[in-house]
């Protein structure tokens, strides 16, 4: 020992030393030390997917490369369940304390139900469009997702890459502002609503329920109805039961990047009205155009062009700083732009808010509920977006907060 008390250590001995420990490292997997490409195990999560239809393994996708894939659950696993990587209860999912995030891509009738369990249960979601299937299961998954302070977004990203736009940008800050007091904007959707395509079977043929699958759970929240194939996969969407036909299917996609150029995250029309003929009470069906208006007089229209007579009400039209005063034209150009829109992954490493997040995602899906309910009931309807209840008119209230069968509940 030496006179501090510490070993000599030879030059040979350090580089023997040393090299061996550089040889150790570089056997060490890089998905152990992180860098480019791969993700280190501190930095990974437990993922957790429910519903492995058609569109699972894209919802799934959306969580990111740090997020492992450790459970499925679908109600068609009867045959295959184990309730260790398969399931067909996602309450059994839910369970598991290894599960961090959960991604949903059931039919929408189970996606408020699901998505507030798994924020009660801890869990952050990632939920497929549309958020609901009706408004006031929307409420109840912000309240969750505000009381468990956990991670929401809605799977559809078109307003990521609308937020980056200049045009959108100065759009966003004229409405965010206040300043413009009479909005006479008109944004049209026409087409691409598949309202054909998602129409329903009327007087289907009861079929017998296939070995695999659990009905009575498929069902859930919605009425114990005979089992036919079209209410099941894609073409569920035709049936008021599960989804709300290609409006609700496609809406999502074509309104909510529009309501955020718009600033309407926090808001929702008030006045509804559809062209349309007399709906169906099971099955989704045709209707032509549905005009929402909202309280600053801004205009969102959506055309199918498969039924009726064409839109002709009212022409597309913008807005631009000219029509503010000069005044507030610099209020407005002296506004910061709006913060850039956090990702899902970004969010749930992070903690921060989403760009999709619950209440958003909630307006953008009643622009849809309030256009099916114009359509379901066959007249105008006006609606209070504080209250989240049409205007005297307790037929249309029934369809905002319908009754869930027993036992689920919101």
């Amino acid at each position: 020992m030496s006179s501090d008390g510490r070993r000599k250590v030879s030059r040979r001995r350090f580089m023997t030393e040393t090299a061996g420990a550089a040889a150790a490292l570089a056997i060490v997997p890089r998905s152990v030390l992180g860098g480019r490409g791969h993700v280190p195990p501190s930095e990974t999560f437990g993922g957790a997917l429910v519903g492995c239809g058609g569109r699972g393994r894209y919802t799934f996708g959306g969580l990111g490369p740090n997020v492992v894939r450790l459970a499925s659950c679908d109600v068609k696993f009867l045959d295959k369940a184990d309730n260790k990587e398969v399931y067909t209860d996602f309450r059994r999912v839910l369970e598991r304390k290894d599960i961090d995030v959960v991604a949903i891509a059931t039919p929408p009738h189970w996606h408020a139900l699901i998505s507030i369990a798994a924020m009660e249960a801890g869990k952050d979601v990632l939920c497929e469009k549309p958020l609901t299937r009706f408004i006031a299961e929307g409420r109840a998954v912000v309240e969750a997702e505000r009381r468990y302070s956990r991670i929401f977004q809605i799977g559809t990203y078109g307003r990521f890459s609308a937020s980056r736009s200049p045009g959108n940008i100065l759009t966003h800050k004229i409405m965010a502002s206040g300043l413009l007091k009479k909005c006479e904007a008109v944004h049209i959707k026409r087409s691409g609503l598949k309202v054909q395509q998602w129409s329903g079977i009327v007087n289907a043929k009861p079929q017998p329920v296939p070995k695999n699958l659990d009905w009575d759970m498929y069902c859930g929240p919605s009425p114990l109805r005979p089992y036919h194939p079209h209410r099941t996969g894609g073409t569920h969407r035709g049936y008021w039961d599960y989804e709300g036909g290609g409006m609700a299917d496609m809406g999502q996609h074509h309104f909510d990047f529009v309501q955020w150029i718009w600033a309407k995250d926090d808001t929702s029309a008030v006045e509804i009205e559809a062209h349309a003929p007399p709906a169906h009470p099971e099955a989704c069906a045709m209707w032509g155009w549905v005009e929402l208006k909202y309280a600053d007089g801004l205009t969102f229209v959506m055309e199918s062009t498969e039924w009726g007579k064409p839109y002709d009400r009212k022409r597309p039209r913008g807005i631009s700083l000219g029509d503010l005063s000069e005044g507030n034209r610099r209020k407005v150009e002296a506004m910061p732009d709006p913060a850039p829109l956090v990702d899902f992954p970004t969010a749930i490493r992070t903690r921060q808010r989403p760009g999709g997040h619950a209440e958003a995602a909630h307006h953008s899906a009643a622009i849809l509920h309030l256009a099916n309910i114009a359509i379901r009931v066959g007249h105008k309807i006006r609606y209070d977006p504080v209250t989240e209840q049409v205007v005297g008119d307790d037929e249309a209230n029934r369809l905002v907060n319908p009754p869930m069968r027993a036992p689920w509940h919101l």
